[in-house]
């Protein structure tokens, strides 16, 4: 009897993680950002609804398989009460736990793919270095080039077993299942390879993941962008402008904390 009750508790786990007959995107928090100063993208705080900042993470579920879009802040670090680093940012549940709690786990995340190498996006990246990583070959150099981590917010022994990982190195837009469902855009200047994401969902139509390319909607309505912005941060938010006009697809600004709250988060999820 006990082995009929245990086999029938993995069959029901199971039913999550199979892919479904059409696509399906879940949203997790991954942390909250703690009072960013918004003058850091040239805007004042009478410019913005929240100086706190969302950080959340994206499974993406397709008939030929899974693609998590960042791995947030190390749960390891910042999993605890008084949270984590100077500005004490905070994780309330664990990446790991969230996909867990829809019968995910790593070994069932067929790709991986992070807007960029910073510690919010890509802080459990070792946890998922048996999946396929889809990199731009303009961040990957940055990431493991030496004294990166002196220099930038860019933890590498967080992400340092993707190093070994079997990977797919790219340079410039790439379609990840082949059927234009879930497309990667270049976007470099915020880093050098930086990268967002476009899903094409079925019922919810498209919607594009900014990464790092904007935080605040404030940046959007007032055309500013953090001092210093290259020639490459510029071309890349106009090529992102000219996407939207082009798909009709709706902007979802990453760290937008009032944004955010409005999403449905996992379980609930997006198709």
């Amino acid at each position: 009897m006990t082995r009929i009750i245990t086999a029938l508790i993995l069959a029901s786990a199971g039913l999550y993680a199979q892919s479904p007959p059409s696509m399906r995107m879940y949203v997790f928090d991954c942390a909250t950002l703690k009072d960013r100063d918004p003058a850091a993208y040239g805007l004042t705080r009478e410019q913005v609804g929240s100086v706190d900042m969302s950080d959340p993470c994206f499974l993406i579920v397709h008939p030929k398989g899974t693609l998590l879009w960042e791995t947030g802040l190390n749960d390891m670090i910042y999993d605890r009460p008084e949270g984590g680093g100077a500005k004490h940012d905070k994780i309330d549940k664990s990446l790991r736990s969230q996909l867990a709690a829809i019968g995910y786990g790593p070994a069932d995340i067929t790709y991986l793919a992070m807007s960029h190498a910073h510690g919010d996006h890509s802080g459990n990246g070792n946890d998922y270095a048996g999946s396929t990583w889809i990199v731009q070959k303009a961040e990957r150099d940055f990431m493991f080039s030496d004294g990166v981590a002196a220099t930038t917010s860019v933890r590498p022994d967080q992400f340092i077993k993707l190093k070994d990982s079997k990977t797919i190195i790219i340079d410039g837009d790439y379609d990840v299942f082949g059927d234009a469902t879930v497309t990667l855009i270049s976007t470099p200047g915020h880093t050098p390879g930086h990268q967002c994401l476009l899903v094409r969902l079925p019922k919810t139509g498209p919607v594009l993941l900014s990464g790092d390319l904007y935080h605040f909607p404030g940046e959007r309505e007032f055309h500013t962008f953090p001092p210093g912005s290259n020639a490459q941060y510029v071309a890349s938010r106009a090529k992102i402008e000219a996407l939207i006009k082009t798909t009709g697809a709706q902007l979802w600004i990453q760290h937008d904390m009032i944004g955010n709250r409005k999403l449905k988060k996992s379980p609930e999820y997006y198709e």
